[in-house]
């Protein structure tokens, strides 16, 4: 306090010397327009790039151009801090410009065959000179298969992450826990192949007189296997981020830990829960190789999953972008606008309801 005293002795306060100055928007707009300019002069006057050049070099020159204006008017540290913080600004600009790029390809390429045709066609007997067809069978088949795979993977990856925060002790959960690490990594085709052998070409003979069947179940167990991991892994970190207080608290009311686990745990970490599946359900929808593998695909409608090939709309984009025909680009980018906007609205509602019954 004495030091401080001892440095404004003799100082007035004026508001001059109390607010400090700032580099003015004028000023850091004519920096952006400067960089712009010398980038694009350099550029395009020696031939070495095009516009991808000049957005990396106007991005560099700005960022020098800013610190040296910045040093003049507010001070090294101040410059320093707009400096970082302009970069920190670019990197949040240049992750969500793919992500832009992405929707609104999408969403301009996707938009020619947005018709009740497509949603309520299919592309049987639909040759390569035809105009029409559609994906109700496709859409038909990733409902049915992701719907299926998600009862199944859903009720026991969320009951595996409960036994390896709140039960397992000792070398087998630790052998779990390694296992589903393993398997969170393993390509998608490894999943279909395992599901070939084991349940196309062993188990389903035993309900088909001894022939072999493709069919929509088993690709639902192969999407199973690329789910379950996901949740595990997912639902593992939301209720280890679950206050201990919370728990303890409940037994100490004599709530035993079933209970404790059903009524406190699991409500509290409901959202990150539903943000875990809907990750693991998403990339299940976008799996072509399983599907492809043990479902066969097929151009007809199938609601059947046990029996007969299905598709999926993955397998449709897949089988679309690789027609001779002329109209196969169309279907092949509304049936991927459909996948994502079907992933997108699953979300939403899922989002919607974890806010609903969220723990207050």
């Amino acid at each position: 306090m004495s030091l401080l005293q001892s440095e404004l002795s003799g100082v007035v306060m004026t508001p001059d010397n109390i607010r400090s100055r700032k580099l003015p928007l004028v000023a850091n707009l004519l920096v952006a327009v400067a960089a712009v300019a010398v980038a694009a002069g350099l550029v395009f006057t020696t031939g070495i790039g095009n516009w991808v050049l000049v957005v990396f070099l106007s991005g560099v020159l700005y960022l020098v151009g800013l610190y040296v204006a910045a040093s003049r008017v507010e001070g090294r540290r101040a410059a320093k801090n707009r400096a970082w913080q302009s970069m920190i600004y670019t990197a949040c600009l240049l992750a969500i410009l793919p992500l832009a790029s992405v929707v609104w390809t999408l969403v301009s390429k996707g938009s020619s065959r947005l018709d009740g045709d497509f949603f309520g066609s299919s592309m049987n007997n639909i040759g390569a000179r035809d105009l029409g067809g559609g994906a109700y069978h496709a859409i038909i088949g990733t409902l049915e298969q992701v719907g299926i795979a998600a009862l199944f993977a859903v009720p026991l990856g969320v009951l595996g992450a409960v036994y390896l925060v709140e039960y397992g002790r000792g070398r087998f959960a630790g052998t779990v826990r390694f296992f589903v690490d393993v398997m969170t990594g393993i390509p998608s085709i490894v999943a279909g192949l395992f599901i070939l052998s084991f349940w196309v070409l062993i188990v389903s003979p035993w309900f088909n007189d001894g022939i072999p069947r493709y069919s929509g179940f088993a690709a639902a167990l192969a999407l199973t296997v690329l789910m379950l991991p996901t949740i595990v892994r997912s639902t593992e970190e939301m209720l280890r981020l679950v206050p201990g207080p919370l728990r303890e608290g409940s037994y100490a009311l004599g709530v035993p830990q079933w209970k404790t686990i059903l009524k406190v745990v699991l409500p509290t970490a409901l959202p990150g829960i539903v943000t875990g599946v809907m990750l693991a359900i998403a990339r299940a929808a976008g799996e072509t190789a399983p599907v492809l593998l043990v479902a066969g695909g097929a151009a007809a409608i199938n609601f059947d999953p046990f029996s007969g090939n299905q598709s999926s709309l993955a397998m449709f984009v897949y089988q679309q972008a690789g027609d001779a025909s002329r109209y196969a680009p169309a279907r092949a980018w509304t049936a991927a606008l459909t996948l994502v906007a079907l992933v997108l609205i699953l979300t939403i509602a899922a989002k919607l309801l974890a806010r609903r019954s969220k723990l207050r």
